[in-house]
């Protein structure tokens, strides 16, 4: 793994963390407990602070990054970021998924328990409303969410990663 100070910043990390040893984290990055960094993932805090709650997965070959002195990164607890995706300059609350090679752009706001689905794209200063599945290119509401979604996907994959991570350590 890379971790790298930048400019006098170096990325702080909680407790139980695990980094694949191609994963790189740069400068401005702050994650909580039990986060877990794939393969061949980039989270570069070089232009603007990222932080990150308890509970994140990043998986293999996404991208986490933000745009100079304007857009930083919020997420927060129990997000999965898919294979792949990128995310760029937005806000993402608790109880997240997003899809495997879904884009989220600046300024955007994904609410709480939310699905943004695989290859979808959510353009700039998008709100994706709590409870909801964002689809397309550009993406717009497919449906709510219902709490089977809630438990069975959003909050299993967030566990699982917890659990592949301990394979590892």
């Amino acid at each position: 793994m890379i971790i790298k100070e930048l400019k006098g910043v170096k990325p702080i990390f909680g407790k139980a963390c695990f980094f694949a040893e191609n994963s790189v984290v740069i400068g401005n990055v702050e994650m909580g407990d039990q986060c877990s960094i794939w393969y061949n993932a980039v989270i570069r805090g070089d232009v603007n602070y990222i932080k990150m709650g308890d509970k994140v997965n990043v998986q293999d070959g996404a991208i986490i990054h933000a745009t100079y002195k304007v857009s930083p990164t919020n997420i927060g607890n129990n997000v999965s970021i898919g294979h792949n995706a990128i995310v760029h300059g937005c806000t993402i609350h608790d109880n997240v998924l997003v899809g495997m090679g879904a884009i989220i752009m600046d300024d955007c706001i994904i609410e709480s328990n939310s699905i943004i689905a695989a290859g979808a794209v959510i353009t700039k200063r998008t709100i994706v409303k709590s409870g909801s599945i964002f689809g397309g290119m550009p993406a717009k509401k497919l449906k709510d969410i219902s709490e089977e979604l809630i438990s069975g996907e959003i909050d299993r994959i967030a566990n699982n990663y917890i659990k592949y991570a301990s394979w590892y350590q």
